[in-house]
């Protein structure tokens, strides 16, 4: 493959959906990458499923394709693209089948690897041949399903690509999925120390892994001059996703013993999943009797987020490692709440330990122990001389490694460094 790309060609970007409420990162990833001078052109593996989506969105200059999505509705499609793409180049067509044939008895799902690869052929013949997009290399956000259409579009495309691993499409995937997804690549970005270690181990080869945080639009989050006192009642913010790496049972457990012990406080939940997870939440609120003190808004505009942490006293998440093996790796909104000048309150999962330093810029506890993380809340919320060391610490750490400008220069720095084309 061609290892390097000249200034004027366009780095494609293969996104699982776009734009995605609960993927703020990547849209100001984009964002700031055309600042810095690359082209980008989005190929969606799916269709928006959300009614609104961030600003930050409005000033993303980046063209979209979507791919058909569905092997019923789309598969018409796929079919003729890829019946014209392999009479257009049948040599490296049947190249690219043979690489899909190595990876196939690794598949869950067959059809969906089909599916894939067929995906990959519609973005070449498509996107490249038919509509003229200069490709020069291409990247896949999330190791599982975009980068493998990212991998098979590469090799039809003969360009260079690569990849960023996040946290549930490392952990709950046989490694050996993406092991030759590492080997092939010319890089592979993360964002946590912790998932690089352990992609290090997977494919030991040597292959440039590189670490770099989601980081956050400081701009955006300031304490206002908010005194770091609080009064009761407190309070209590959560903002995720239902699922269960989030740990909200062990949260609502943990409010629970706060409320036994006659600690005032409000809480609220931002956020939702699918319906089953949905009224798990609400029959657990209602076995503990919380009902009086909880507030479920839903899903919301980041703006709305901004608001509820201006209103916080203590900003908390019980992440776990979940049955399949999907963790967190460090979740933007315990930085956005460290720079609001909100505590965070949080179990040692994964990577929330490289931001949140128990007993210097928040407190840890060990996952799935309610009465650890309802000791800790306590004292966040009662202990002014521990809230007055660990506020200003908090949002110092956050300004020093988690600033998005900052970072997305040094992730432009790297795709620079290998050969990714840029105007600039």
């Amino acid at each position: 493959m061609n290892k390097t790309a000249p200034k004027g060609k366009t780095l494609g970007m293969v996104l699982k959906g776009y734009p995605r409420i609960s993927e703020t990162f990547i849209s100001n990833e984009i964002k700031l990458l055309e600042e810095m001078g690359f082209t980008i052109h989005i190929y969606s593996m799916r269709a928006p499923r959300e009614s609104f989506s961030h600003d930050s969105i409005k000033d993303i200059k980046a063209k979209v394709t979507y791919l058909p999505s569905s092997m019923i509705l789309g598969l018409p499609a796929l079919l003729w693209h890829n019946i014209r793409l392999f009479l257009r180049m049948p040599k490296r067509y049947l190249k690219c089948l043979e690489l899909m044939k190595t990876r196939f008895k690794l598949a869950p799902k067959k059809h969906t690897w089909i599916k894939h690869m067929l995906q990959g052929g519609y973005i070449m013949q498509k996107s490249v041949i038919d509509d003229g997009v200069d490709i020069g290399h291409l990247h896949g956000h999330f190791a599982h399903t975009p980068t493998t259409v990212t991998m098979y579009a590469a090799e039809l495309a003969d360009v260079p690509f690569s990849f960023t691993a996040h946290a549930k499409d490392i952990y709950t995937q046989d490694p050996r999925r993406f092991q030759d997804k590492i080997d092939r690549a010319e890089f592979v970005v993360t964002c946590t120390k912790y998932n690089e270690r352990y992609l290090s181990k997977v494919s030991p080869n040597g292959k440039p892994i590189h670490c770099v945080y989601h980081g956050i639009n400081l701009d955006l989050f300031s304490p206002n001059g908010r005194s770091t006192e609080a009064k009761p009642p407190y309070n209590i913010l959560t903002v995720a996703r239902f699922v269960e790496k989030k740990g909200l049972d062990t949260v609502l457990y943990a409010l629970a013993k706060l409320r036994d012990e006659g600690i005032p406080f409000t809480y609220t939940l931002v956020g939702e999943g699918k319906a089953k997870f949905n009224r798990k939440i609400e029959q657990l609120i209602k076995e503990l009797h919380l009902e009086d003190v909880v507030t479920m808004p839903g899903t919301i505009t980041h703006d709305e987020v901004i608001r509820l942490l201006g209103e916080a006293d203590c900003f908390t998440l019980g992440c776990r490692e979940a049955e399949d093996g999907d963790r967190d790796g460090i979740p933007n909104v315990v930085a956005e709440a460290m720079a609001t000048g909100v505590p965070v309150v949080a179990t040692d999962v994964s990577g929330v330990p490289e931001l949140v330093e128990h007993g210097e810029t928040g407190l840890l506890c060990p996952s799935n122990d309610a009465g650890a993380l309802a000791d800790r809340l306590k004292r966040m919320l009662t202990h002014q001389d521990l809230r007055a060391k660990i506020i200003p610490a908090a949002r110092a750490k956050v300004h020093e490694v988690f600033d998005n400008k900052k970072l997305i220069h040094e992730l432009g720095e790297i795709y620079i460094s290998h050969g990714v084309p840029c105007g600039k």
